[in-house]
């Protein structure tokens, strides 16, 4: 598509046609100023897709991409930054399907920089690149640290205003919404506060339509970030957007100082993906300008699918999700302290800071030996139990949870055999198989090492023996069971897999007599399970889990 010349009134409409009539108000249109029909108090400006990138062990295809970018948009984010326009063929491929689709709530936004040093803008192969791009918004970046003036750019003061205004209002005839990122703003105002004001005024005066002052080193203290912010609402003449690294910690913070203080815009990225440590995180500013400063962002039935947002955006960076993160984790809500407990099950609140099922998350109730009778009733009821602080079998289950955390069980990741323990003391059912005995051998076959397992199932007055080959010892029990178990259970345990399997020593001053703990994680296909055993041989501890794995999938049937 070829571009309209400077002030063409078409802009508009062929932005329209590319991003979707029902995105933006075009009546209000000035000068190429996009403008929403109802603005919320504060903008979410995603970066996930260019900044959040550059952090390590993340790589996008094109392909994911669109597929972030699609539920980015589903979600109700205003603006997805997707990349740097001719800076690599991902990137260029990216906005070209951009431009092909409809999006519903958010404004597709090309990253770049201000002009070069003495050259004109409109020869700026780069700043052409970014209208090639065809999004309607454009964000560049340029320089308020002095520092990087002379010593980086290689210019000085009155050249690099020039290029920070040229480059917005060259954007702005084009027909562009124009963010300016003012790269190192806190360094650079702490360094020369009225140069560092002199730099936003010029992007101000020359049309951006927001200023996102951003902390690119990350390491500003939120009484700093508050303070310049402050400074930059009072003496900017256009909206102030925040942009906050994480390096020393306080990211979302910093971010929630500067819009405290005024600034109306917030970059970041999903689960706080970005260079070194990570940028501001999404995932935790959202819920807390909604929730905590009660300012509207998003839209409001977005909020309760933010775990879910967030788990995607891991599964898309094959990534395994954190389960510590603030309010999308799953132990954000999790209680353990048998006295924390206790004090959820009469007042929720009395704990938790806010309702769980707010962002899509749900409350979770930990068994240790730090448990009382109050994790016992809520887990229990939890995992589907009718039970109370009045059922007799309550402290014979605590009781017995306590003795199987002192040999090294742990209950927290492995709710399976934690209902199974309920379920054995509450219904006093007969086992539905039991393991009489197991032999495990292993030799060595020229550069193969052989494993083999037999083992004695005893199913009712049935006993069944089996053989079976394996990878490794455990791979080879795994078979042997599966195989004798198969035969009684076929229905129900076929498509019964092995999915994850992990060893933990407990006590590395016993040398390779240390007590083991084994989780294993197991799926039919349609839902997944945890399982613990724990034992000075890891053979045993490994059987252990095995035998909940199974016994869960069967008494799970036969209760419900």
């Amino acid at each position: 598509m070829s571009l309209p010349r400077t002030g063409e009134s078409s802009v508009p409409g062929i932005l329209s046609l590319i991003y979707g009539a029902e995105l933006l108000d075009w009546s209000t249109f000035d000068k190429g100023r996009c403008m929403a029909k109802k603005k919320p108090d504060i903008e979410i400006y995603d970066t996930t897709l260019r900044d959040g990138t550059q952090g390590e062990g993340i790589n996008f295809s094109v392909a994911d991409k669109i597929r972030l970018a699609e539920r980015f948009d589903a979600f109700g984010i205003h603006y997805i930054e997707g990349g740097w326009p001719g800076s690599n063929p991902r990137d260029i491929e990216f906005f070209e399907q951009a431009a092909r689709k409809r999006w519903k709530h958010s404004r597709i936004a090309a990253f770049g920089s201000t002009r070069r040093k003495k050259i004109a803008v409109e020869d700026d192969p780069q700043v052409r690149l970014l209208l090639e791009a065809e999004t309607p918004v454009v964000t560049i970046f340029g320089k308020t640290w002095l520092l990087h003036v002379k010593e980086v750019l290689r210019t000085n003061s009155r050249e690099n205003t020039d290029m920070i205004a040229d480059t917005i209002a060259y954007l702005k005839d084009q027909g562009r919404h124009v963010i300016y990122d003012a790269e190192h703003a806190f360094d650079g105002y702490k360094d020369d506060a009225e140069y560092a004001m002199a730099t936003w005024q010029a992007a101000a005066e020359a049309g951006a339509d927001c200023v996102a002052l951003c902390d690119t080193n990350g390491g500003c203290l939120s009484s700093e970030v508050r303070q310049i912010t402050q400074d930059a609402v009072a003496r900017v003449a256009t909206r102030i957007g925040i942009h906050t690294h994480n390096d020393i910690g306080v990211g979302v913070a910093n971010a929630l100082e500067a819009l405290e203080a005024g600034a109306v815009q917030v970059q970041g990225t999903m689960n706080g993906f970005g260079e070194r440590t990570g940028n501001c995180s999404l995932t935790s500013v959202i819920p807390n300008v909604a929730l905590k400063m009660k300012k509207t962002c998003v839209p409001a039935a977005s909020l309760s699918k933010l775990v879910e947002l967030s788990q995607f955006v891991d599964e898309i960076a094959n990534l395994r999700h954190d389960t510590r993160m603030p309010w999308v984790g799953s132990t954000a809500f999790a209680h353990k302290g048998g006295m924390h407990v206790n004090a959820v099950q009469k007042v929720a609140h009395s704990f938790e800071h806010s309702q769980p099922d707010a962002v899509g998350n749900r409350r979770r109730i930990l068994m240790s030996d730090l448990a009382g009778r109050s994790n016992v009733v809520m887990k229990a009821q939890e995992l589907g139990f009718a039970i109370d602080n009045a059922t007799p079998e309550l402290k014979q289950i605590l009781q017995r949870v306590k003795e199987l955390e002192h040999e090294g069980y742990e209950f927290e990741s492995a709710e399976a055999s934690m209902a199974l323990l309920i379920q054995k003391f509450l219904q006093h059912q007969d086992l539905p198989f039991t393991v009489e005995s197991y032999h495990v051998t292993m030799r060595k076959e020229h550069d193969f090492a052989i494993c083999q397992a037999t083992i004695k199932v005893k199913v009712g007055d049935v006993l069944e023996h089996t053989v079976a080959e394996g990878d490794g010892p455990v791979n080879a029990l795994d078979a042997a069971m599966r195989r004798a178990l198969v035969k009684f259970f076929p229905r129900q345990l076929k498509k019964v897999q092995l999915t994850d399997y992990k060893v933990r020593i407990l006590d590395s001053s016993g040398g390779t007599a240390a007590k083991t703990r084994v989780f294993i994680e197991s799926s039919d296909g349609k839902d997944s399970w945890s399982t613990v055993g724990a034992h000075v041989n890891i053979i045993e501890a490994s059987l252990r889990a095995l035998i909940d794995s199974f016994e869960y999938r069967l008494m799970r049937k036969k209760s419900s």
